[in-house]
Parts: C-alpha cells; structure tokens; sequence
C-alpha cells in the first residue's frame, strides 16, 4: 500500500537501497502520454484517469486496506508492534472507503485493454467491500487466491485466531473478456505437472529484500513478497506487457516487472516510497530472453485428429493399441476410430469405455507396441507436429 507515511519523511536522506540508473518520474503536471517503466508522482485517481484509455495489460493494486486500528499494540515483552497506522490508511466511514474504492477501481478499468485483468490484494478489513463493488461495476471475478504466509505475525492479545492469510481477487475486465492471458500450462509445469491451487503458501517479505532506511526501520509497512509478484506475473502476462500498478510503494510490482522483461508504471504519492522504489527498481538486472520464453500452450498448439497418425503412416490400419500396463486392447480401424468388443468409437470414448469412467485423454492413454516397447500415441503426434511448417 503506497501513501504518504510521515516517520518515513524525516528518514528520506539515505535508504539502504543500492544504486544504478534511474528511471525516469514523471510528475503530475507533465503530460499524460502512457511513459512506460515510470513512476507517475500524485494522486492515484487523478492519474489513473489522465492515462491513455485501453493502455495497460494488468493492474496489480495493493490499496489501503481500512485496517481501522486504535491505540497501540504490544508484544508480550511490551515492545511496540509496528502496525500500520498511517493516515492513508484511515478513512472517516466505510462510506467514505466505498467511495474510493468505486473511484479508483472505475479509473482502473477504463485504463485496461478489453483482455486485460485486475489483481487486488487485501485482508478481511476491506476485500469484500472491494469484491462488491468489483463485481458492481462489471468486472469478471475469475479466482479468489488466499496468500498464505509462511510466518505470519501471532495475535498478541489472544482474542482470535492468527491472521495468517490475505486474499487476492482475480478480475476480467468484462464477462466478455474471454481471451485474457493466463498460462496454465506453464503454472503446471513448473508445478510438477500438477495444476496449481488457489492457494499460495509464501513468506512475508523478509531479511535482504525488505527495503530500511538509514536508521533500519522499514521503508514501507507492508512491502508485499517478490515471489508474490512473480506468481501473478508469470500466471497473467506476458513478456513485453505493460503492467499498472496504482498504490506502487516501494516498487515491488515494478521490480519484479523488470527482471520478468514487462514494462511498468507505478503511481505514488508519497516521494519517499517513490525514491525508494526507483533506487530498488535501477539495481534490477532483467533475465535474458531464453529464460523469459513462454512454452506454447497446448491450446495455441495446431490440432492433430488421430486419423492423422494413420495418414502419416506412424499407425497402421488393424493395428492394436494398448494401455500402459497392457490390460485392454482395442482395433485400430482405417477411418481412425477404434474397436473394443462391440463397441466403436473414438480414442477418447473408447479410452473412457475400457476404464468405465465418463471421459478420458485417448492421446494419453493409449499406446502402440513397436520392437516390444509401448510408445504413447501422443509422442506420434508430437512428431507430427514438429514437422509442420512454422507460421
């Protein structure tokens, strides 16, 4: 959450932030053409609403949350806890907050390409009121993803249970938004080809990442986790995107959109937390393009029909097919369905018949014996596919 925070103000001279080029900042007055890999100095719904309609690929926004803390808070060895208590994040009403919720979200949406989608981060305090007025003003919820943290903070005063999660909403820009980037099969991938969950089990942001200041008090009070940023990232852009962050703080967002080869913009009203993010931001060194490149979904991959593999020669008419422990065996006719007793049908159905399950991936699950080893059939497609002209 980025905001005006006062501690922070005196402490402005030196940040333990290394140091290299520095991007450029544009300040409210200058104008309004989108400046990608730029930090934009005001108000977050003023800006948003001076940006070029359609600009941008993702928002990530990180708003205040409304925590709505009184007094102070104690450790059991009476040290101070340091909550967040700035004024940014007090709002007089929860009227007040709908209303600035609605403001800066309308913004948002009138920024985004029609792809394009929405992250919002928040606690319970305020992201049901945010997934309301969400859906309010037409967006698509597409996931609710709950951040666990690895070491979340205890509840010093016992009264309920450890806050030890927050909750993002995954939003379209419209029900009519059908083609926003999501990369299933590389999430999957590097899941150990298991599909990932709606929740994340990560650490808070800690040790050399977490940004101080010269006297070793944090820069921001809730600077968000790098390996957060680049889940989102990775799962909802692509290399070259542009991505919008409203509330950039300490340049999380922009950091991590750097190393991943994305462009950002960061809007911050505070110049401490935007001279912080812009020192962390120019020591960022982006991987190289190799690393970057997105493995082609198997829904862009050119479509195979079975009959292919026969046409091709790679399977013959009356050959047999067998599953991968050899318990069924099913015919191989020359219009590319196959037999299993009486029935006849495609490698899918016939596939879901022999286990007796509703469906079944044929491509998978049958295999042909070639010099006594079972080679699936899906490598024979492969094979076809690799020998297809690129586009």
């Amino acid at each position: 959450m980025g905001s005006p925070r006062t501690r922070a103000l005196r402490n402005s001279a030196a940040l333990s932030v290394p140091r290299r080029a520095t991007p450029h900042v544009v300040s409210r007055n200058e104008p309004t053409l989108l400046v990608r890999d730029t930090v934009l100095l005001g108000d977050s719904i003023d800006l948003l609403n001076s940006l070029p309609e359609a600009s941008v690929d993702l928002i990530f926004a990180d708003p205040p949350y409304n925590l709505q803390l009184e007094g102070v808070l104690n450790r059991p060895d009476q040290s101070l806890v340091d909550a967040v208590d700035d004024d940014w994040d007090k709002f007089a009403s929860f009227a007040d907050y709908d209303r600035f919720t609605r403001d800066w979200m309308s913004a948002a949406q009138r920024v985004m390409k029609p792809n394009a989608t929405l992250w919002v981060i928040g606690s319970y305090h305020n992201i049901f009121r945010v997934g309301s007025i969400m859906q309010d003003l037409g967006f698509w919820l597409l996931n609710d993803i709950v951040w666990r943290k690895a070491n979340p903070m205890p509840n010093f005063r016992g009264r309920r249970f450890t806050n030890a999660h927050e909750t993002m909403i995954w939003a379209s820009k419209s029900a009519n938004a059908k083609n926003y980037t999501f990369h299933y099969d590389a999430l999957k991938a590097g899941n150990e080809d298991t599909q990932v969950r709606s929740d994340w089990y990560l650490p808070l942001c800690t040790g050399g990442e977490r940004l101080k200041d010269a006297n070793g008090d944090k820069v921001h009070p809730t600077q968000k986790p790098e390996a957060l940023l680049a889940r989102i990232l990775l799962s909802s852009t692509n290399p070259g995107d542009v991505v919008l962050d409203p509330f950039f703080g300490s340049g999380t967002t922009g950091a991590v959109a750097k190393r991943l080869g994305r462009h950002y913009i960061g809007i911050e009203r505070d110049p401490v937390y935007a001279k912080a993010a812009r020192a962390r931001i120019a020591a960022v060194d982006p991987l190289d393009d190799e690393a970057l490149a997105i493995a082609p979904s198997k829904r862009s991959e050119p479509r195979i029909p079975f009959n292919a593999l026969i046409e091709a020669g790679l399977i013959l008419p009356g050959a047999e097919l067998v599953d991968s422990k050899r318990r069924f065996r099913a015919k191989v006719k020359a219009d590319g369905s196959l037999v299993l007793g009486p029935a006849t049908g495609s490698i899918h159905k016939i596939g879901a018949l022999a286990q007796g399950l509703p469906a079944c991936n044929g491509w998978t699950f049958w295999h042909v014996e070639k010099r006594d080893e079972l080679i699936v059939i899906d490598t024979l497609r492969q094979d076809i596919r690799a020998s297809m002209p690129a586009d």
